[in-house]
């Protein structure tokens, strides 16, 4: 466990194992633990040198005033910053989500930084269209009643700093509030460990208002940025749970147009795949890198 100084940012971040550098970030509301609980940051490091970072506004990193960084660039930058800090020219992305939005942007950018990249369950875009768990996309009308309905939830819990619910209660507005991101988690035999894990980033969260700011600086971009997917000159692994509604499309985008890459959909997942399979994730996850390492290329 450390932590890196860039700028105004106290960036956290855990580092195991030997050989090629990975660096590893997550989806919102998650932090390092998205990748360690299940087992994959451990499958990875039987390998790699894996350096799981807290993204801003998560976990344990910390912001010290403004500006807060929540952008996709400031966010990219914090890969680069961390690398030259640890001395690495060159290194392995693995993102999840938002972690993947930011992350694909930063490959757009900045792929002659990048042994690979991986975005598993994500889009290029930062404003993605949002879907329901039964695969519908979300109408303007219901998405602004989300809008208002999320402002008055964080107004109450400002306002009257309610006790804090216990887990079991938690966990019953998980399975009652299902969502297209964690309704495959919902029906796994295992679910229960799976909330636990989503329990534990929740008590890492730095506050709820922090939360809220994150959501209005950083979802703002519709744009796949087509013509920059194009110059990503890295091999890449896209990786998708068959029902991610939210990134089917956005993924099948970024596989027609990503020179050098992989498109993997697992069958019968969610959103969730490194928690929903683990060790699938991790086989898939290690193949491509064996791949990458003997041939450079995304596939065999």
């Amino acid at each position: 466990m450390a932590f890196f100084q860039n700028g105004n940012a106290r960036i956290y971040y855990e580092a195991v194992g030997e050989g090629e550098p990975i660096f590893t970030n997550h989806g919102v509301t998650e932090d390092t633990t998205y990748w360690s609980e299940p087992g994959v940051t451990t499958a990875l490091a039987e390998k790699y040198r894996v350096i799981s970072i807290d993204m801003r506004g998560h976990g344990r990193t910390v912001i010290d005033g403004d500006p807060k960084g929540f952008d996709e660039v400031t966010m990219g930058n914090d890969f680069t910053a961390l690398a030259d800090h640890l001395g690495f020219d060159k290194f392995h992305i693995l993102s999840h989500a938002t972690g993947g939005m930011y992350a694909a942007r930063y490959g757009i950018r900045h792929s002659d930084r990048l042994i690979s990249l991986m975005l598993t369950d994500t889009g290029s875009e930062t404003l993605p269209k949002m879907f329901k768990s039964d695969g519908n996309e979300l109408t303007e009308e219901e998405l602004e009643q989300r809008r208002k309905m999320a402002e008055q939830a964080r107004e109450e819990w400002v306002t009257l700093q309610p006790p804090p619910l216990s887990f079991m209660e938690r966990k019953a507005g998980w399975r009652a509030g299902q969502d297209s991101f964690t309704f495959k988690m919902a029906e796994h035999p295992y679910s229960d460990r799976m909330y636990e894990i989503m329990d534990d980033w929740g008590q890492r969260r730095i506050s709820q208002e922090t939360l809220a700011e994150f959501y209005g600086s950083f979802y703002n971009d519709p744009d796949p940025m087509v013509e920059g997917l194009r110059q990503i000159k890295c091999p890449t692994l896209l990786l998708i749970g068959e029902f991610d509604y939210v990134f089917i499309k956005p993924t099948e985008l970024m596989a027609k147009e990503i020179p050098d890459n992989r498109h993997v959909v697992m069958r019968g997942l969610g959103h969730m795949t490194a928690i929903e399979a683990p060790k699938w994730t991790a086989h898939e996850l290690l193949d491509f890198l064996a791949c990458v390492r003997e041939t450079g290329k995304a596939k065999w």
